[in-house]
């Protein structure tokens, strides 16, 4: 966790526009059909039962799925390790795939995948499950046996989701790793698991250029003495170096594999995958989730915060090499059935159009993005909007980072004017939607809604004291989740690091305030906190003033030592296209931070720039803009997507 001193922060941007459920949107949302199935009338009914009874409504989402044994303890908890399901015998694939083979959802489109340079292709859940059986069998045929791990290394294409749920059907457990990382950072992530497998790509198409894959892996796995085989798939057609004994093409394999492969019976607790959190700085942590309350947790978010229709057609236009793609993209749709689209390529390539032309093409119904996607599209204006058609549109989502009340707005009314919109906050380490609004909750723009069913949520000072209302602090879960992650890989006190500042209770590194009715609004990462002249400003609120003014799609403030005040802001400001930088435009920005937020988060210096540093993933990188400002060690850049 930070070292930063424990202080707190006040929210200090006002935010009091509220818009209220639509009623033909919300009686028939499925937490509304679930609330009824359970006997309440009214959603807060089923809040203050599912917190009250959180073991009850866990158990109760756990049913609706397959297990091959039934539990005899709903769950063991020995703060920081929790047992969920205990006795059971399940497999997350068998979940996704098999219990549908004698069912319609056995012919349903599971998703469509387009790639850049405009291929297509319709995966049935026949399909999908046929093509997992093959592979299943093709790396038992290469030696794999449960609990070995398997390292992916692979673009936006079938294969990637095929490959996941083969090596979680044999019971090993894969370790997905990001296409756009370095050989460095892919050694690192390869090393740590000790993979035994590699599967990868020659290449693939990425803003107009073939990303070439196979020659990283190959210089990677000099330092990885565990990897004896590697597995690639043809996707770009770029020549590849294949070392006979070693390497073996996919379509290969799978062509001397048999149709079938039964699902491996796992233990809930058995691991599942590795996941390595990405930072420009320090060792990346690998954490663990597993099969049982993995599932249970994608499954219950994805139906009841997403809420998932048999009709829709949705788009998480996430990389499955985050844990947003894991969850909602791979797991969770499929675990509910649902058909959606996966893209290989960036979604403002090569202009805004092609996010646009997705959702008119597919008849997106509901689309689940990161607010740096939708800061790209403001920079463009609306008239790309108006170029196809949104109508399908009726429910969106925002997940990455805290999204600005302004850009929440304008999201809202690019898509239609009056879909709700899900602004969620969750980790790699929970592994599922913590904070989050449900469709029939009132919506507050920049505000993450309210902790899930079953879960409590707290914002505490520095002795775990809960603060007043309006007051910031440090924001605390209060009790364990079937999702929550159950190590850091090879680092039992690094995994312990998360529970022991606030004993019981999980910390989640970030500033936050709650306010009278209970919605938690998110300040970002305490390490983004600045001090200014005895003052502690969070960075989100000083951004999203700068957002609300009509000349700048996307910000980031920074603190930056000074002798007199302790720290200075520093904005970076990305303006909207047409809009001229200048010091008279500069000084605007600084009167409407005043007038909006107040004279203390004035920034002391304003930049203009052209773009941010981000991850793929979406967040703005303010860390690195911090130390390159004070000239230290910036670390591995490959995961940044500017």
């Amino acid at each position: 966790m930070s070292s930063l001193e424990w202080e707190t922060t006040d929210r200090v941007l006002k935010e009091e526009r509220v818009f209220a459920p639509d009623p033909r949107i919300s009686t028939n949302s499925n937490v509304m059909v679930y609330a009824r199935e359970k006997g309440f009338s009214e959603l807060e009914e089923l809040y203050e039962w599912a917190v009250s009874h959180y073991e009850d409504f866990w158990e109760d989402m756990a049913k609706r799925l397959h297990w091959f044994r039934p539990w005899d303890n709903v769950l063991r908890w020995e703060c920081p390790d929790a047992r969920w399901f205990e006795g059971a015998l399940c497999n997350i694939v068998y979940n996704c795939l098999d219990r549908y083979m004698d069912t319609p959802i056995r012919n349903k489109v599971a998703f469509y995948w387009e790639g850049e340079n405009g291929a297509h292709k319709t995966y049935s859940y026949a399909r999908l499950f046929d093509e997992v059986n093959r592979l299943a069998n093709a790396l038992v045929r290469m030696g794999l046996k449960k609990g070995d791990r398997v390292a992916i290394y692979l673009p936006r294409i079938p294969e990637q989701v095929v490959a996941m749920l083969a090596v979680a059907r044999i019971g090993a457990v894969h370790n997905l790793i990001y296409s756009g990382m370095s050989e460095k950072a892919l050694a690192e992530r390869i090393q740590d698991s000790e993979a035994r497998l590699v599967i990868t790509a020659d290449g693939y198409f990425y803003r107009g250029r073939v990303v070439e894959l196979k020659p990283v892996v190959d210089s990677a796995i000099r330092y990885c003495p565990s990897v004896e085989r590697i597995m690639v798939v043809r996707r770009a057609g770029n020549r590849v170096m294949m070392v006979p004994g070693r390497d073996v093409y996919l379509d290969e394999a799978v062509a001397l594999a048999g149709r079938h492969h039964p699902c491996a019976e796992m233990d809930p607790e058995d691991p599942l995958f590795i996941l390595y959190t990405s930072g420009t700085t320090g060792k990346p942590k690998g954490v663990v989730h597993v099969h049982g309350g993995y599932m249970v947790g994608a499954y219950a978010t994805t139906l009841l915060v997403l809420d998932l229709k048999p009709e829709d057609v949705y788009w998480c236009t996430a990389d499955p090499g985050w844990i947003t793609g894991h969850t909602y993209v791979v797991y969770g749709p499929l675990l509910v059935g649902a058909t959606q689209l996966i893209y290989e390529g960036a979604v403002d390539y090569p202009d805004p159009a092609r996010l646009y032309y997705n959702v008119d093409a597919y008849g997106i119904s509901v689309l689940y993005t990161a607010p740096t996607a939708v800061r790209s599209l403001m920079l463009f204006g609306e008239a790309w909007t108006k170029k196809f058609s949104m109508g399908r549109v009726r429910l969106l989502g925002s997940v990455g980072e805290p999204i600005n009340p302004d850009v929440w707005i304008w999201y809202r009314k690019a898509f239609g004017g009056n879909c709700p919109i899900m602004d969620t906050w969750w980790q790699t380490e929970t592994g599922m939607h913590m904070i989050t609004p449900l469709v029939p909750l009132p919506l507050k723009p920049g505000s993450a809604g309210r902790p899930f069913l079953g879960q409590s949520a707290s914002v505490v000072d520095a002795e775990g004291k809960q603060v007043p209302p309006g007051r910031g602090g440090y924001l605390v879960l209060n009790n364990p989740w079937p999702s929550m992650m159950r190590a850091i890989y090879g680092d039992r006190e690094k995994y312990e690091s998360y529970w022991n500042r606030f004993p019981g209770r999980y910390f989640a590194g970030d500033a936050a305030t709650v306010d009278g009715d209970g919605y938690f609004w998110i300040q970002g990462r305490v390490d983004d906190v600045i001090k200014k002249a005895g003052y502690r400003l969070g960075s989100m609120e000083i951004e999203s003033a700068l957002v609300s003014h009509e000349a700048v799609a996307e910000a980031a403030a920074i603190g930056v030592p000074d002798e007199v005040k302790g720290e200075r802001i520093k904005a970076f400001v990305v303006l909207v296209q047409g809009a001229q930088a200048s010091d008279y435009l500069a000084d605007q920005l600084r009167d409407h931070v005043r007038s909006t937020v107040g004279v203390i988060a004035v920034p002391d210096e304003i930049v203009f720039v052209e773009s941010l540093p981000k991850t793929r993933s979406g967040k703005i990188m303010r860390r690195l803009l911090k130390a390159r400002e004070m000239g230290q060690e910036v670390g591995d850049l490959s995961t940044l997507e500017e």
